[in-house]
């Protein structure tokens, strides 16, 4: 993929694939799941709030991993970058509010939703998956495994063999949606997930996450030299852009807009933690509930 075409792609490069059609089918098992859910009237707008961020992330998912951006990040680093702010720091955090888990599993023939419930509560076959996602749940785990993903698949090595191979390179994208997901499911309540974090502490997670990107977008940035071999060995780029000129507006998308996520949530508990709850009768319920608990 790294030869001598010069062939670039245009802003009419949809590549519609297996992506799209598993979003499609996320996308209609969460219609089969409302519909199968009674939704009391207290929380009427709340739901149609996490509706919004439901189909918002499905939209963002399809923008990164079907719209010319996807054909553009084969000849553009830049835009590659553009594409993992977009599954990690967009899509994930827009499913951690939407909170569609019982929704998706609602879809599932009763049946099979009791055989695999029990299989996953008492089953002896399911004991290092209940394991895993118990350590996996927990703040430090779930940073570290952000760290190692986030940092390990721009590791060169890996990151031109997923230019090489479409498998490895769904695994990678994948794993940043997991990844992603885990980490901002510590810090906004996703039911029937509960973040555990205090207000607090929550700034100081996020700070600790936002860090991580930094780190990846200074080395980008203030390498000498071209670090992925794909990108360094093409023959033209769109724009006629450096490689290394390239790396560097990579770093940035990583550094400005890569951070916007990470501060949003920051600022929404700066302001919690220094904004004293008022404990009386009109204001105690919503401050329990939250946000999206209307």
């Amino acid at each position: 993929m790294a030869g001598a075409s010069v062939a670039h792609p245009g802003w009419g490069s949809w590549s519609p694939d297996v992506s799209l059609w598993l979003l499609v089918i996320t996308g209609a098992m969460y219609m089969l799941g409302s519909a199968r859910t009674v939704t009391p009237a207290s929380r009427a707008r709340s739901q149609r709030l996490r509706d919004v961020a439901f189909w918002a992330a499905l939209a963002t998912l399809a923008i990164g991993l079907d719209s010319p951006i996807d054909a553009f990040s084969e000849q553009l680093f830049w835009v590659h970058m553009v594409q993992h702010v977009l599954l990690m720091l967009v899509a994930a955090p827009l499913l951690v509010l939407a909170a569609p888990w019982l929704r998706l599993w609602r879809a599932l023939p009763l049946g099979l939703r009791r055989s695999v419930a029990r299989g996953l509560a008492g089953g002896r076959w399911a004991a290092p998956l209940r394991a895993a996602a118990r350590w996996l749940g927990a703040p430090l785990p779930a940073l570290a495994f952000f760290t190692v993903v986030l940092l390990g698949w721009h590791v060169p090595a890996l990151f031109d063999a997923t230019l090489r191979s479409g498998a490895v390179h769904a695994l990678e994208h994948l794993m940043f949606v997991f990844a992603a997901v885990l980490l901002f499911k510590q810090v906004i309540d996703s039911p029937p997930l509960h973040a555990r974090l205090g207000d607090a502490q929550r700034v100081l997670y996020m700070t600790a996450a936002m860090t991580v990107s930094w780190v990846l977008a200074v080395w980008l940035a203030i390498a000498p030299d071209p670090l992925y071999s794909h990108y360094a060995q093409l023959a033209s780029r769109p724009s006629g852009i450096s490689a290394l000129g390239d790396q560097q507006l990579a770093a940035g998308v990583m550094w400005v807009p890569g951070s916007v996520p990470f501060l949003l949530v920051i600022l929404v508990y700066v302001h919690r933690w220094l904004t004293p709850a008022t404990p009386n009768k009109s204001t105690a319920p919503r401050l329990a509930a939250g946000p999206w608990e209307g």
